[in-house]
């Protein structure tokens, strides 16, 4: 399978790195075609020029590439820490110069942009990993896990993508070696149940 994955952390030494690795060395003991994007390695400029977000043209040859391949993914991983309950913001400038109108989506002929548009990204399952120091239960019950509607419903939901998974890794600044090590091989378990070997 063609396997998109996106990394939005700035630290090397993060978990969200340790995570990223797992799942790009099971990806490529299973078999698959993989696109790798470090954000920050990359220095994606997540800041929208000037007329694009009228009709999403844009100079940027990395925006481009983006685009271009994430229209032909079979798979997305996106893997990322919760920062205010949200994606970092170079990962939501991703999100918005990325995921466009006519790359992600499109809306009937004629619609303003207030109908419900048709999802247009082609890939089977969509995988978020998340890291956070906010115990589950507060989470839960003072945020409400804002990260998963985002995924989930404003974004893979709205690009046509009805297969989704996604984990939260916690607490992290508190966590010792051994969980860790158990979390990893959580994630490699994870990525061989979605993505085995031999699935073209």
């Amino acid at each position: 399978m063609k396997i998109s994955i996106i990394l939005a952390h700035p630290y090397s030494g993060s978990f969200n790195h340790a995570i990223y690795q797992t799942v790009l060395k099971t990806l490529k003991e299973n078999g698959h075609q993989i696109k790798t994007h470090n954000l920050y390695e990359e220095g994606f400029n997540p800041l929208l020029e000037g007329s694009e977000l009228a009709d999403g043209e844009t100079s940027d040859p990395l925006v481009l590439k983006h685009r271009k391949e994430i229209k032909k993914a079979q798979g997305i991983i996106v893997i990322h820490p919760n920062w205010w309950g949200q994606p970092p913001a170079i990962l939501k400038g991703w999100i918005d110069r990325v995921l466009r109108s006519g790359v992600a989506y499109q809306f009937e002929e004629g619609d303003d942009g207030s109908g419900v548009p048709e999802g247009l990204l082609i890939a089977e399952i969509a995988m978020v990993f998340n890291t956070s120091n906010t115990p589950a239960e507060r989470e839960i019950n003072v945020f409400g896990d804002p990260l998963e509607r985002i995924w989930k419903d404003c974004v893979f939901d709205f690009c046509g993508i009805k297969n989704y998974y996604r984990k939260m890794f916690r607490v992290i600044a508190s966590s010792t070696p051994k969980e860790r090590k158990e979390w990893l091989e959580e994630v490699k378990e994870t990525v061989n149940n979605y993505f085995p070997k031999g699935r073209d």
